[in-house]
């Protein structure tokens, strides 16, 4: 067994925009077990893959994503894309049927509207069978209860903001934990800034397990190693695919 999962964060945009097809594609070959999305809704609700608030400096328009239809974000193109499926903002649909099941999926709820819920959780059903390779991540508790009472048995987990500066580790376990409860999450997900023995050996006391994100060095994967973190995300595929291999070998 691996010591741990690697998950592609916003896919492997080596090259290409992040959040598209031709960037889960690249994750999935260079052998990645998941990728993560963001997933917003446009003005007329679709669920579409895109990170930002604004389109700005990411395509050829202006202004936030919500204030778009469905329809009017088809006519954009992303400013670093070459190819047609470079440049198009996918949805949520087109990420499902292309990827669920080849690779494991970390969605990213980012909400804030109350109806994100019902809406991924609609388009969710169509894939029961292959909850079991999916997990919901959101910073917002409500969301991922909503998740959680529309799809029962998909495993949902908080993303925990990094820290205030005045935050010591112990308010940070604090938080965590308790975020977690209250989303009745599976896992909370913690900045490499946060991690320690103590802070992971007090989550899990609670029967919450522990991941991380940004894990895009050396250090920082030595140390989710060390603590026996079981999954995280990374911007650098590549150089974590090396490390668990030097580590296997």
């Amino acid at each position: 067994m691996s010591p741990f999962e690697i998950v592609a964060h916003r896919g492997a945009p080596l090259g290409v925009p992040e959040n598209t097809m031709l960037a889960f594609q690249r994750a999935l070959e260079l052998g990645a077990d998941a990728m993560e999305m963001d997933v917003r809704l446009t003005k007329d609700g679709v669920p579409v893959v895109f990170h930002n608030f604004y389109l700005d400096g990411i395509t050829n328009a202006s202004g936030p994503l919500f204030a778009h239809t469905f329809a009017e974000l088809q006519e954009l193109e992303l400013a670093a894309g070459e190819s047609p499926e470079e440049r198009r903002i996918p949805t949520f649909r087109d990420v499902l049927v292309a990827f669920a099941g080849r690779l494991g999926l970390e969605i990213e709820l980012k909400g804030p509207e109350p109806e994100a819920s019902e809406i991924v959780a609609r388009e969710l059903q169509s894939f029961r069978r292959l909850w079991e390779t999916m997990e919901v991540t959101s910073y917002e508790p409500a969301l991922l209860l909503g998740i959680s009472r529309r799809c029962p048995g998909l495993a949902i987990d908080l993303l925990q903001h990094r820290s205030e500066e005045w935050m010591k580790l112990d308010v940070v376990a604090h938080l965590a934990l308790h975020g977690a409860r209250l989303a009745g999450a599976r896992a909370v997900h913690l900045h490499p800034t946060q991690l320690s023995p103590q802070v992971v050996n007090t989550i899990r006391a609670a029967g919450i397990e522990v991941h991380s994100w940004d894990v895009n060095d050396r250090r920082c994967l030595a140390m989710v190693q060390e603590l026996s973190i079981p999954k995280f995300d990374t911007d650098d595929l590549p150089l974590a695919l090396q490390f668990r291999d030097g580590l296997e070998s």
